[in-house]
């Protein structure tokens, strides 16, 4: 399944990138692959250079890839922070940016990137079996979302769906793609 991300009104300023697209494939029961495409400008833009894989925070406040995860129904979410570097971080949240701590059971994504001088690819292989509140037999819903930084320190917003208002990546508008258990085998 592939999906366009949508760039948040409040992020004119910022025309390095001109669209995300990510595809979304289940290569095993309970593994999640995404792969974002981001096109445009490449070189205009602040990708951190390859590091150590590692679990890292804040990684939202530069150029971060996201996707957030939650069961159907339910108020609890996890959500996934990738960076180009190869650094990662993996939340639970119990509400709307409620409780939040570090999702230990959701294992170390594989992250890999590449760039040409119009498109950036990030793939990553999330491991989501086995973590509480996102039972195998139910609907989960999805957000994907993303955070580009330019070299001139301006920020694009995007997602797969935006509330009213401000860039808001974790309210309950950006969730907008279900995906039942049949998708996921």
């Amino acid at each position: 399944m592939r999906l366009a991300l949508e760039r948040h009104r409040d992020s004119q300023g910022a025309t390095a990138a001109t669209g995300i697209e990510v595809e979304i494939t289940w290569p095993a029961p309970g593994v999640l692959a995404l792969t974002y495409v981001v096109s445009g400008d490449i070189a205009a833009l602040a990708l951190p250079p390859a590091a150590p894989a590692a679990r890292t925070d804040e990684l939202w406040r530069h150029t971060c890839l996201e996707a957030f995860v939650g069961e159907g129904g339910e108020a609890g979410y996890y959500e996934f922070n990738l960076a180009p570097s190869g650094q990662w971080a993996a939340y639970r949240f119990h509400g709307y940016r409620q409780d939040m701590e570090v999702a230990g059971g959701a294992g170390d994504p594989r992250i890999h990137s590449a760039s040409t001088p119009d498109r950036h690819t990030l793939t990553a292989t999330l491991t989501l079996a086995g973590l509480p509140g996102l039972s195998p037999d139910a609907a989960w819903r999805l957000a994907l979302s993303a955070v580009i930084e330019q070299i001139d320190g301006q920020k694009s917003y995007w997602a797969l769906a935006h509330p009213s208002g401000r860039a808001d990546f974790h309210h309950a508008d950006g969730f907008s793609q279900f995906l039942t258990p049949a998708e996921r085998a």
